[in-house]
């Protein structure tokens, strides 16, 4: 199944249907295979990305920081303003990897309110047992923000966003990202389409290409409770 960006024109999810859609729900670009993420970044970085299909290709790229990912287009529109809110996040890369690894990811991943909790000497919901301690690492967080439409309307479902940094990081850079695309383009016609009509459907937007298809990822229990979904 080709789940490239430029080749989706399925409906994405709207503000009109999340009376239907879990408060806290991971939802993507997907396939068996491979889930899609988004993060921004500046020209040099992203140029060197893809033409290497490699995230950390550019001397620019900063090892030491830690990357926050999003499989929600709409949130990443919100968040670099459609490409448009800084030269930092000028260009917009859709990151496809595997599948397994998402998962695996997350099965490893700390509430970022936990991690919160911690620095104010607040132990509730931090404990864990050894088996747990070790599986799970404050190199992977997780925080739930209120979602976006494709106008950035805040919605009153959640939407995930994952933080990675240290060898898990690295790991993830080197093993995990199958396919590396700009999809800057697509996110500025976005933008050109609702300013040219404020009224425009998202059925008109979807025929034409702008909005990915985000369905449900299933979670396994454990999951559940790692992230407190709902």
């Amino acid at each position: 199944m080709d789940t490239t960006i430029s080749n989706v024109k399925h409906q994405h999810s709207s503000s009109k249907s999340s009376l239907k859609i879990r408060h806290r729900q991971i939802r993507a670009l997907c396939d068996e295979e491979t889930i899609t993420v988004y993060q921004a970044y500046n020209a040099e970085i992203a140029s060197h990305a893809v033409q290497h299909q490699k995230l950390n290709a550019s001397p620019l790229f900063k090892p030491g920081r830690m990357t926050w990912i999003k499989p929600s287009w709409c949130w990443m529109m919100y968040r670099s303003g459609y490409s448009f809110k800084d030269k930092n996040q000028e260009r917009i890369l859709a990151l496809k990897m595997r599948r397994t690894d998402f998962l695996v990811l997350l099965e490893k991943a700390v509430l970022a309110t936990k991690m919160a909790a911690r620095g104010t000497g607040d132990s509730k919901g931090v404990a864990r047992d050894e088996g747990e301690e070790e599986r799970r690492s404050d190199d992977v967080r997780v925080q739930w923000d209120p979602e976006r439409s494709m106008r950035l309307e805040r919605l009153e479902y959640r939407s995930i966003q994952i933080g990675i940094r240290g060898d898990t990081r690295t790991h993830w850079i080197m093993n995990s990202i199958v396919a590396i695309e700009d999809v800057t383009e697509m996110a500025q016609s976005l933008k050109a389409a609702l300013d040219e009509d404020p009224r425009v459907s998202e059925q008109e937007l979807v025929q034409r290409g702008l909005l990915p298809q985000e369905k449900p990822v299933e979670a396994s229990k454990i999951l559940h409770e790692i992230l407190e979904m709902d």
